[in-house]
């Protein structure tokens, strides 16, 4: 007898281990947020559509911004706005992926408002998903393009005035104006009802896009309670009440039986070119030594971290340098606190012989710690069987893994008796490639000629490179 199994998309992470803290399993968004109904929705139609290898999800600043944490697919987190100009580069590269541009209307109507447009325009074949929540929810609740006459938020606190802010804009409305459209339609979260013919939409737009037929968009109404200030309950009767009377629901333009489904393409642009884009000088290798490191070594996903002005992400910029002079496949993403120069700053960094298929290191095989308050964030996050540097003249206790391989490094010392204790980061950079043998000092120092802008400073970076590289040795 048949049975039904109630659990999550295969789309979906089991556990949100990409989350910091110990909260694993439950999402970052309010009690009443929409957000995790379309996740769902989304992650459900990417399994019964076969597309999950396939998918990959563009999310910009806003609420949406941590969706990596929850959806298993491809993802690149781009600057507000940019999500349509990203994908149109993904999708023309890749043209056999799923590419989902995922926006809120802060994001997509407000500074990113050429970008979908000019998008749409060009009848790309991708597909946006719009949340309209008529507000900024994720940086206070000010007004947004989408905010309704009279509404109050933080920067309009007596409501919008069509005089001094405008009006609200109709996104679906606007865009169905163009001739490059296929397919765009407003839907609601309101009801289960209404939910299910998002639900719809959604496959709908996904589907057009794997037939290759253009541009799709499906604008969601979706509560906003933390933004608007009130209780869950009364945000839905909001939305039925001023909402959706304002953004009327419905299909504004479909056009898929003019546009006929087209095959998918034989190759993948970016595979087929890929040697030839990236060709290294043919002389590389008489330049720069190979390295040999013990296999354990290999193929490192690492996270530096320390304070602003540590020079940590010029450590791993550096690395990341001399892995590819190296001929290495290698991702650099730089994360830093706003307050920059004396704030938190870290860096993850891959090191691979085979092509990295996303850049995010959740658990690092290596960390380098230069402060202590970096050591106590991410040393549980460190891969069994890792590697853990630390700078000891900083970091005033041993560390409590016992299943990891730890080095203290006393590279701010060190720094200090060559002249300059901003130098340590190249201590610890030179004691990591002293210690595993992954990267040559050839190909570090012509990195190095690369990534220092001030060439008077060359000299003590390369005097602390070697020192560094002796203690990493010694460490064997």
């Amino acid at each position: 007898m048949a049975s039904k199994i109630l659990k999550k998309p295969d789309s979906f992470f089991e556990s949100f281990s990409r989350r910091s803290g110990p909260d694993k399993v439950s999402t970052h968004y309010c009690p009443g947020c929409g957000h995790g109904v379309l996740h769902k929705l989304i992650a459900e139609a990417a399994d019964d559509l076969g597309i999950q290898d396939r998918c990959v999800f563009i999310n910009p600043v806003g609420c949406s911004v941590f969706a990596y944490f929850y959806l298993d697919f491809g993802n690149i987190q781009v600057a507000h706005g940019r999500a349509p100009a990203v994908a149109t580069a993904v999708k023309r590269v890749h043209p056999h992926a799923i590419v989902i541009s995922y926006q809120g209307d802060g994001d997509l109507a407000a500074i990113g408002g050429n970008n979908i447009l000019q998008a749409a325009n060009r009848g790309e074949n991708i597909t946006v998903f719009f949340v309209n929540n008529a507000i900024y929810g994720m940086t206070g609740g000010q007004l947004a393009p989408t905010s309704l006459i009279g509404q109050r938020t933080a920067t309009t606190p007596r409501g919008r005035s069509a005089e001094n802010d405008g009006y609200p804009m109709r996104v679906c409305e606007l865009l169905a104006t163009l001739e490059g459209p296929t397919y765009i339609e407003r839907t609601s979260l309101r009801t289960p009802k209404l939910t299910q013919k998002t639900r719809k939409a959604i496959r709908k737009a996904l589907q057009y896009q794997m037939e290759n037929r253009g541009f799709s968009l499906v604008e969601i109404l979706s509560p906003c309670p933390t933004g608007w200030k009130v209780d869950p309950v009364k945000s839905l009767d909001w939305m039925e009440q001023q909402l959706e009377a304002y953004f009327q629901l419905g299909v504004f333009k479909d056009v898929g039986d003019e546009r006929p489904a087209k095959a998918d393409p034989e190759r993948d642009l970016w595979s087929a070119n890929y040697g030839t884009a990236i060709d290294l000088p043919t002389d590389l290798d008489a330049k720069l030594p190979e390295a040999s490191p013990a296999p354990k070594y290999r193929n490192p996903s690492l996270k530096i971290a320390g304070f602003g002005g540590q020079g940590v992400l010029l450590l791993g910029y550096t690395l990341a340098e001399a892995g590819m002079l190296s001929g290495y496949h290698v991702t650099w993403i730089p994360s830093y606190g706003p307050e920059m120069r004396g704030g938190t700053a870290n860096c993850q960094v891959g090191i691979s012989e085979e092509r990295i298929g996303s850049p995010i290191v959740s658990n690092p095989s290596v960390l380098i710690a230069t402060n202590l308050p970096s050591m106590d964030r991410f040393e549980p996050e460190i891969r069994e069987g890792g590697l853990l540097l630390y700078d000891r003249s900083l970091i005033d206790r041993k560390p409590n893994r016992t299943d990891i391989e730890s080095i203290a490094i006393p590279a701010t010392s060190v720094a200090d008796e060559l002249g300059n204790s901003r130098a340590a980061n190249m201590v610890m950079l030179g004691a990591y490639i002293g210690k595993t043998g992954l990267l040559s000092r050839e190909s570090v120092m012509e990195a190095l000629d690369l990534v220092i802008k001030r060439k008077n400073l060359i000299d003590l970076n390369i005097k602390a490179i070697d020192k560094g590289i002796e203690y990493g040795r010694g460490a064997r």
